[in-house]
């Protein structure tokens, strides 16, 4: 999984992206201090696989892990090469999902590139930037598909047809996600790889003193609200305070939190809501040799879900050994949790849950 945080110059994003991933990426008081993305790669919090590796002793934890990719800041004229707008757009069109980073706190030290708080217009002007932006791939594909259409061939008609659509939709400065989609055109519009058609997670950064009650920071009431109209994940986060648990031992970031009544940290919470987003959700593979997370989408089936371990798996798929986390662990190992007729064997067509602990069969 691979999340774009985005925004604004001067919104928190480096330092949001330096606390989380605890790398050293600039992030400095003034516009495009971030030139080049910054990568990190982040391990997903899950005590499942800890619990799984004690059941089975496991010689090693392998957890599920996120890449965030620190893309150079937004300016008006983005899509016509401003800033650093082109090679801000590819490094978007490469993610799984957008964490957009609006600025939701006052600081008469740290300049705003717009000259105000003001949160709906900062995202108006990323959301304008990336339909622009989305327009000229659409008019170059309409180009290359309209002599197939001429010639009355079907699937050209039809994704003429499914590209006027996205056109009409972005032309109002809409999103491409909400283009209503013919029946077996999804996988049509997915290949267009739009910068509007990726899912979006809000992250408004507020100050310290906001945090006990985000519903008296106006800035970012208007961003929740905005949020939930898009049907959007929202998150208040304070880049200044992760920045600081950054900097702290695990016991120690936890007593600063919870002295702050934060009951979760900041990366914990954009990767919850990443996945939730993306609809992903973790299955386990653990043994003695070692114990390990598989991210996969919702509604996947035990063929596919092998495949990510090997394509031979899934190839030579003949069955699925599954035990429910909370049944292996309740149980305390394997061979209770067998006797207690918890093993369950499926077949091509199970639909694999969160959670599964999964022996994959095989034949090549």
């Amino acid at each position: 999984m691979k999340i774009g945080i985005v925004g604004l110059p001067n919104v928190g994003k480096s330092t949001l992206f330096n606390a989380i991933t605890k790398s050293k990426a600039p992030a400095e008081n003034y516009p495009f201090c971030t030139i080049d993305p910054n990568v990190g790669v982040v391990t997903v919090p899950d005590d499942r696989i800890k619990r799984l590796a004690e059941i089975e002793k496991s010689e090693k934890i392998v957890p599920a892990i996120v890449e965030f990719v620190d893309i150079a800041g937004l300016v008006k004229g983005a899509s016509k090469g401003e800033g650093l707008g082109n090679k801000f757009l590819a490094h978007i069109r490469e993610c799984d999902a957008i964490a957009m980073v609006v600025r939701c706190f006052e600081d008469g030290n740290i300049v705003h590139v717009e000259g105000s708080i003001d949160p709906i217009r900062d995202i108006e002007i990323i959301m304008t930037e990336l339909c622009l932006a989305d327009l000229e791939t659409v008019d170059k594909r309409l180009q290359r598909t309209e002599k197939g259409k001429k010639a009355g061939d079907k699937e050209a008609v039809a994704e003429w047809e499914l590209l006027i659509s996205v056109k009409k939709i972005l032309e109002e400065a809409k999103p491409a996600v909400l283009v209503e989609v013919a029946p077996g055109q999804e996988k049509k519009l997915k290949e267009l790889s739009l910068l509007t058609n990726k899912p979006i997670l809000f992250i408004g950064n507020i100050s310290e003193g906001d945090l006990a009650d985000v519903n008296k920071n106006r800035a970012y009431v208007e961003l929740q609200n905005y949020a939930a109209a898009q049907r959007a994940a929202c998150l208040p986060i304070s880049a200044k305070i992760e920045a600081e648990v950054a900097e702290l031992s695990d016991g120690e970031a936890d007593q600063f939190l919870t002295d702050l009544g934060i009951k979760e940290r900041g990366l914990h919470a954009i990767i919850r809501k990443s996945y939730e987003t993306l609809g992903q959700i973790s299955y386990f593979t653990a043994g003695p040799m070692e114990s390990k997370a598989w991210t996969i989408t919702k509604g996947t089936l035990a063929p596919q879900a092998a495949g990510e371990i090997h394509s031979d798996i899934e190839r030579g798929f003949i069955r699925a050994e599954v035990y429910s986390y909370d049944d292996l662990d309740a149980a305390g190992s394997t061979a209770k949790a067998r006797e207690a007729g918890k093993l369950r064997t499926e077949g091509k067509e199970y639909v694999m849950r969160d959670g599964d602990v999964v022996h994959f069969r095989f034949n090549v």
